[in-house]
């Protein structure tokens, strides 16, 4: 493994996702000699994936309100973010050719809607800055003395001074993201917090989401209790029935807002129509009913909700489909109005880490210098990304970590030379 002019590298950062290439750009612009192991044949498989294939770069916010959207240590975070903030990143991808745009909820985005502009710059960057890269996996990291001395390969040992490992959590394991550096990080005397699920779907305990499989809701609003009726997060947006419970960006969103399932039981409430309150959605009601007084019931709440969703509604209002519109009771129309303005469904718990999008736990940040990434109890080891035990809401606040924190560490290591 040698870089393009045989030298032996100072930094090897393992892990060619967004914190690992920011942070093998970033050592490489300060003049240290840098190569970056991937495992994958291509670099960022997972920001391939990332805002529906968008690329959710960024969020269009100041560094306090990207640390109000971390539920879990968020101080850890603050040097790392106010050094590099949304701001930054931004005005990184401009230098870097790639036109962004701002959305709904600050979320910015390249302007071509292409997730492989973003993963085409950082590869431009790193070559430019004369980053070698190898398609090689990680095996072990080598100390001397509570030093780093290098890392153990598939095809054998090479020296450097500094590590930066940066492989991601356990969700999505097809991108390559398989716990490689947990394992790296235990071996040298790291604290690592079990992964567990963040930004995933969940599993229902009633059966008739199944009955809905594939159906999409969009501008729905969606309000999650726990089991003391407290509101723990509540949002307009678009999900998803599935054959096991719920999805979609809204699901996922509200999951990272659910995170003691251990402890907790939580309940999601569908609005079906949050445009109108109960009052107005009733008169409508009313009207569709007198208008259509002899058309079975089914029919006509075929006009308020997707075909798949009315024979839910009409069983759990306890209404036969088949019921005539000018039968249905005052009693029966208040049940469904209930059921239109709060569908309830129990939620079992998330679906395997897996399938999350981000996983929470990792490195303990304890352990870890929070204006460097540097291990306290390695010298020349340092952490970016997923790996370290922090996430976050939805809106690029979690690639937003990614790049401060890569940042971060490239810095620090390159400084440390």
């Amino acid at each position: 493994m040698k870089d393009d002019g045989n030298l032996t590298p100072d930094i090897i950062v393992i892990g060619g996702g967004a914190a690992g290439c920011l942070a093998a750009l970033t050592a490489a612009r300060q003049g240290a000699c840098v190569t970056l192991l991937e495992r994958n044949q291509k670099l960022g498989r997972k920001l391939y994936i990332t805002g529906k294939g968008r690329c959710n770069v960024t969020n269009d916010c100041g560094a306090d309100e990207v640390l109000k959207n971390v539920p879990h240590n968020s101080r850890f975070l603050t040097s790392a973010v106010t050094r590099f903030p949304p701001s930054a990143v931004k005005e990184l991808f401009a230098g870097l050719g790639v036109p962004l745009k701002t959305e709904r909820g600050g979320r910015v985005f390249p302007a071509s809607d292409r997730a492989a502009d973003i993963i085409d710059a950082l590869l431009m960057g790193l070559r430019r800055a004369g980053v070698y890269i190898a398609q090689e996996r990680a095996e072990a990291l080598l100390t001397e003395g509570g030093a780093v001395t290098g890392v153990t390969t598939e095809r054998g040992r090479f020296p450097c001074k500094a590590v930066i490992l940066a492989t991601g959590g356990v969700s999505y394991p097809l991108t390559g993201s398989t716990g490689d550096g947990y394992r790296m990080a235990e071996a040298l005397g790291h604290t690592v917090i079990p992964p567990r699920p963040s930004l995933v779907p969940l599993v229902a305990e009633q059966d008739f989401c199944a009955g809905m499989q594939g159906l999409s809701l969009k501008n729905v609003g969606v309000k999650v209790k726990n089991a003391k009726n407290k509101i723990v997060f509540q949002e307009q947006g678009e999900m998803l029935f599935t054959h096991f419970g719920l999805s979609g960006p809204l699901i996922l969103s509200a999951s990272a807002h659910m995170r003691d399932f251990d402890k907790e039981r939580y309940s999601v409430f569908i609005d079906m129509k949050p445009a109108l309150d109960e009052k107005t959605l009733d008169a409508r009601l009313l009207r569709d009913f007198s208008e259509n007084p002899n058309r079975d019931l089914h029919n006509v709440m075929d006009a308020l909700v997707p075909r798949l969703m009315s024979p839910v509604l009409a069983e759990l209002s306890g209404i036969p489909g088949e019921t005539k519109v000018n039968s249905v009771t005052r009693e029966q129309r208040r049940r469904l109005l209930e059921l239109l303005k709060g569908l309830r469904v129990d939620i079992r718990g998330p679906r395997p880490v897996e399938e999350a999008i981000i996983s929470s736990g990792g490195v303990k940040v304890t352990e870890v210098d929070p204006k460097t990434m540097g291990s306290k109890l390695v010298s020349g080891l340092y952490f970016a990304g997923e790996l370290l035990d922090v996430d976050a809401y939805t809106g690029g606040f979690n690639l937003q970590i990614a790049w401060a924190t890569g940042r971060a560490a490239g810095e620090a290591a390159a400084a440390a030379l």
